[in-house]
Formats: C-alpha cells, structure tokens, sequence
C-alpha cells in the first residue's frame, strides 16, 4: 500500500468533495417563449413550407407534447399562469391591453412567479423580451423575481426595426437594430454573465406578433413560394427567431453548459387571425378563441442526459410548467396559495403518464371584465364543452348561446358538435364550468394585500 502524506489526503477529498457538488449542482433554465406561433409553424410540421431548423432540431432532442394546451387563448392571461401555476383569472391577468386595462393586465401582489422561487433558492433570474404582466413602478418583472430585465412591458413600438426596449427601469429607444436579433444576443449576453452559477433565463420573443416586418430578401424568398406578403413575413420572423434560437444553443454548447441546461419552448397561444389564415393542422379557430387552434401549442423541454427524446400524447397545460420546474431543479417548495398546475417531472422522466393524473382543464376569455357565459371551454379526458366565441368587443353581453361537444380523439379538429348526442355529458361539463367561474371569480376579486404586506414577499 502507498502510505499518502496529509496534504495530498486532504487535497484528494477536496477534489472528491468538488466532484460531487459539481454532480449536485442546479440546473439552469431556460424558458423560450414565442408569440402567436402555431403547432402548424414548424417546417416538421408543415412540409418545409416554413424554415425552423433549429427548433425542428430541438423537438428531435426534447420530450415533445403533442397535446399542449396555453392557459389563454390571449398572451397576457397565458403568460400570468404560466409564471405562477395558476389560473389567469386567479393571477389578476385577464385581458390584454396595459394601458387602457391596467387593473386587468397586473399580477396581484401577492401572486408568487417562478423567478421569486427559484431566485429564493440561489438562482440568478432574468427576462429578456416581452412581460406582459403589469405595467409602472412596481409591476415590472423586478418586482415579481427577475434580478434583471431587458425588454417591454406591453408592446415595443411601431415597428421591429425601430422600439423602444426597458433595461431594468430605464427605457430607450433603439432605431436600426432588428428586435428578434436583438433579444437573441441579450440573451446570449445573460448566458455568458451567468455561466458560472445556476441562472433562470425567461426568453419571451415578441415574434411572430404583429406589426410584422422582417427584412426585404428573407420575406421574397417567402413569396417566390406563393405565399402572400403577410404569411411570407410571419415565416420570415420565425425564421430569425429560429436562427437566434440556434445560437443561443451553440452558446451553451460553447460554454459546456449545455448538459446542465434544461430549455423549454413553447408559444402563448394560437396564430392571430388579423394576419391572414395559414395552415395550422385544420384545427379550429385561431388566437381569441378558446377552439383547439387557439390554444393548442407546441411544448418541448430538454435536458440532455437526463430526459429520453420522445413524444407524450396526454393532455398538459401551461399551469404545469410551473411545478415542474421547481421539481426539476429539486426545490422544496409549499405553496401559499393553492397551484393549478400538476408536476410532469414524472412524464418527462418516464416514470408515469401524463394520462394518469390530467385532470379537467380550463379556459375562458374575453375583453374586460371576465364573462364566463362567452367563450370558455373545459377538457375532460377526450371530451371538450365550449360556450361559444360571440365577440372580441369589451364586456360582452351575456351569451345564450348552446354549448357545444367535442370528442377530441375522434374529432381533434372540433368539426362535429356531438351534444345532441350526450346530453347528460353536457350538462355535467357545463356545471363544472360554472363551479370553476364561480371559484376563480372569487379568487380574483379577493382583497388585495397592503402595500407593506406585498413589499415584504
């Protein structure tokens, strides 16, 4: 045997005690998030007619859910729940416009995001992009988690070439730079910044939304394809977006960070029918509507290593990224208000199914004050209701129109109304709706904590 001095004993546990918490260190987590991008979006998924090698790439690296589901058929409702695991309604996010609704478009005080959690635990938190979640002194992302932002509140400006962009509490605007590019090496930048620590990154692109502009030769090339001006600039964005994506990934790659990064990607809701129809799966309805095109979108987490690419056919929401996370990055964490959300870190792991828990989900939407009578829609396994879309105008009236059902395994397009047929179903489901209504309505109209109170969270 060879007798070891002292120092090289201790230098030898040093290194075995630096291999091991190398082995426990925390994930990072990247959170992408596109804006009115559909399933259908994908060059996978739509014969090469768009251009998404990267995030194609992606998909074939993740665990894919083919049954993803935005809590909001609307961006700012989508984004309030899937930062808080809660239902939009809950959260104080209801409608979209933060100037004219400003009580409508905040989340409450006391509302917890998964930037305050993971921040708590020794992550370094940041959004690059859009929030969307409350506007003013107090109700940027600062206030919620994020150590650091570097985007816009509600919307960037007139065009993507010319916008204004919020560094922490300063805005300036920037002429001549693309916005897609530019949140792209912001977020590269944040990578970099970070890299020797566990980072939360939220990453909330502002493509495809409108006022769509891209530059002159990616949109021709689009419309040497047949595609009119508005759909060849939609997948111009994406493209970019795609590009810009990559390269965050190389990044990682380049960091050798990649391993311990764990990337979600998804979009906030359906493709906006103001810019035009294009192909999305002949799923019904678009972004507005809480039909399948509205609120059905892609979802991919990858992790390498540590996740199996594959596909997952049960139903997930956007109430569950919430709890994953936290069970991903292996926090202890009890909530002081009741989650939403449900844990896929089993489903990604493969060591359950997402069928084996999904319970029934929701959603309603419209402009104002919520109208649980309009637009609203509950899944129950195969079955879907939906209290018919009557109008975008603000605070509609109440609607009477009939409930509608759907199979969705035998009709995932919503093309046959089947409620003639299953009465008692009808019934049963449109209850439930109204019990939810009256739950989250209750939730949302709770009083509203002192300042003091929300200044100590």
């Amino acid at each position: 045997m060879h007798a070891y001095s002292p120092i090289v004993s201790l230098l030898v546990s040093l290194i075995i005690c630096s291999l091991a918490q190398a082995t426990n260190t925390p994930p990072n987590v990247i959170l992408i998030l596109a804006d009115d991008m559909a399933v259908g979006d994908f060059a996978s998924a739509n014969g090469g007619q768009s251009e998404t090698p990267r995030l194609d790439q992606l998909a074939g690296q993740s665990v894919w859910f083919n049954q993803a589901y935005s809590a909001s058929c609307v961006c700012a409702p989508a984004r309030a729940a899937m930062l808080t695991g809660r239902y939009p309604h809950r959260t104080g996010v209801v409608t979209l416009n933060v100037t004219k609704y400003p009580e409508l478009t905040r989340l409450q005080d006391d509302e917890i995001t998964i930037a305050e959690v993971l921040k708590a635990n020794g992550y370094s938190t940041g959004l690059i992009g859009k929030w969307h979640c409350g506007e003013g002194k107090g109700h940027t992302p600062l206030a919620h988690g994020f150590d650091e932002f570097e985007g816009f509140c509600g919307t960037p400006g007139p065009s993507y070439f010319q916008y204004h962009l919020q560094v922490g509490e300063e805005k300036t605007l920037i002429d001549g730079k693309y916005l897609t590019e530019d949140i792209t090496e912001r977020a590269i930048q944040f990578v970099r910044r970070h890299r020797n620590e566990p980072f939360f990154l939220h990453l909330a692109h502002y493509a495809p939304h409108r006022p769509l502009n891209a530059p002159e030769n990616i949109v021709a090339k689009y419309g040497a394809r047949g595609f009119s001006t508005s759909t060849a600039t939609i997948y111009a964005m994406i493209e970019i977006m795609d590009r810009g994506i990559g390269e965050l990934l190389d990044e990682l790659d380049h960091l050798g960070i990649a391993d311990n990064t764990i990337v979600i990607f998804a979009s906030d809701n359906g493709p906006d029918p103001l810019t035009g129809q294009r192909w999305n799966h002949d799923l019904q309805g678009m972004k507005y509507e809480v039909y399948e095109g509205g609120i059905r979108v892609p979802l991919m987490v990858r992790w390498p290593k540590k996740l199996s690419p594959k596909k997952v056919s049960g139903v997930v929401h956007f109430v569950d990224l919430f709890p994953t996370i936290i069970d991903l990055a292996g926090i202890e964490y009890s909530p002081a208000q009741p989650l939403d959300g449900h844990s896929l870190a089993d489903v990604l792991t493969g060591s359950s199914k997402a069928a084996d828990f999904s319970p029934p989900r929701f959603w309603q939407w419209n402009r104002g004050v919520p109208n649980y009578t309009h637009n609203a829609a509950m899944r129950d396994g195969d079955w879907k209701l939906v209290r018919p879309y009557v109008t975008r105008a603000f605070n509609p009236i109440d609607s009477r129109r009939t409930p509608l059902l759907f199979n969705l395994a035998d009709d995932p397009e919503e093309h046959h109304n089947v409620a003639d047929q299953h009465v008692d179903r009808v019934i049963q489901m449109n209850r439930a709706i109204s019990e939810w209504s009256q739950s989250i309505e209750a939730d949302r109209l709770r009083a509203k904590p002192t300042s003091d109170a929300a200044s100590g969270r």
